[in-house]
């Protein structure tokens, strides 16, 4: 466990009700932040560096929660050390940093996984198995809007552009890559977009396919948006409701599917399966593949470019 912030306190909670997954190890860059964490946890090993951490000879994957910023180099760093990776989303802030990954990861045979959990929730895969079925026919349409009104917490990590805050590469990610997922790599992108305190506030996207089939997706700093998912077809309609990130409810055609059942926070699943491929000797998972990371990437990064986002001054 590389960090000790929210996400990785969350996550970390969840790894711990999964017989088969020790949390052996966390760092910080200050020790005293990863030994009271350890402690939380009861982590046995705890270290004031990631590179501590990534020579530690019994481990075996490393978990990458840091600041968006940060993720590169601790990713290639954990690569290079010859461990397997989960990298928290987005897996960098640019295509060519999440292709300098991928590209390690393939060359060094190793498992990589940009934790973008939500692919893992049951009520999604589900979806995926009822198109795939016919249930909707020829899905035409997608409408993803996910945003919060976070004006009031200026403080906050998003309005950060140090962090790798803003709307899109942090928020944007989750429509996309529903879009990614249920319509497939976009033809055409077209997005608008504004800043405030210096990060995006709020993006506006319009994905377009050549046989005329289209993504609207948004996202916001500023306004609560649905924060749900619509799936048009020419048989019917499916909604995944809020929050999409982890959706506890999918109704296809008038039927009902709900998640109950879930576990700790949610996070359990996707640590499951980075269990199970890397102990069957795979090195990606077929639910979001690394080739499947980077065409998000490459999304985002056109969107990011017609609103003059860039992160290229920002240290890493």
């Amino acid at each position: 466990m590389v960090a000790t912030g929210g996400i990785a306190d969350t996550v970390t909670g969840d790894l711990r009700l999964i017989p088969d997954i020790e949390v052996l190890a966390v760092s910080s860059r200050a020790l005293e932040k990863a030994q009271a964490f350890a402690a939380k946890h009861e982590i046995p090993r705890a270290y004031g560096d990631y590179r501590e951490l990534i020579a530690d000879p019994d481990i075996d994957v490393v978990y990458i929660a840091t600041s968006h910023p940060q993720h590169h180099a601790v990713a290639r760093a954990a690569l290079e050390g010859g461990k397997h990776v989960l990298v928290e989303k987005p897996a960098t802030l640019s295509l060519a940093d999440t292709q300098d990954l991928v590209d390690l990861a393939r060359e060094r045979g190793l498992f990589l996984l940009e934790g973008l959990w939500t692919r893992f929730n049951p009520l999604v895969v589900k979806l995926q198995q009822l198109i795939a079925d016919g249930e909707l026919g020829d899905v035409r349409s997608l409408h993803s809007h996910f945003g919060f009104a976070l004006e009031g917490a200026l403080g906050h990590r998003l309005w950060d552009r140090q962090q790798g805050g803003g709307a899109l590469v942090d928020l944007g990610l989750y429509p996309v890559q529903y879009a990614h997922l249920f319509l497939g790599a976009p033809d055409t992108v077209v997005a608008h977009g504004s800043f405030r305190n210096g990060v995006d506030a709020e993006v506006n996207l319009l994905l377009g396919y050549a046989d005329g089939r289209s993504a609207h997706l948004s996202t916001s700093l500023v306004s609560t948006l649905d924060n749900n998912v619509v799936i048009i077809g020419s048989a019917g309609r499916a909604e995944l409701f809020a929050p999409l990130y982890n959706p506890p409810k999918l109704v296809v055609n008038g039927k009902e599917y709900l998640y109950d059942d879930q576990v700790g926070e949610g996070y359990g699943l996707q640590a499951q399966e980075v269990s199970a491929r890397i102990r069957a000797g795979e090195t990606e998972s077929p639910s979001l593949t690394p080739a499947e990371s980077l065409a998000i990437q490459r999304t985002i990064s056109a969107a990011a470019e017609q609103i003059g986002l860039n992160y290229d001054d920002v240290p890493k």
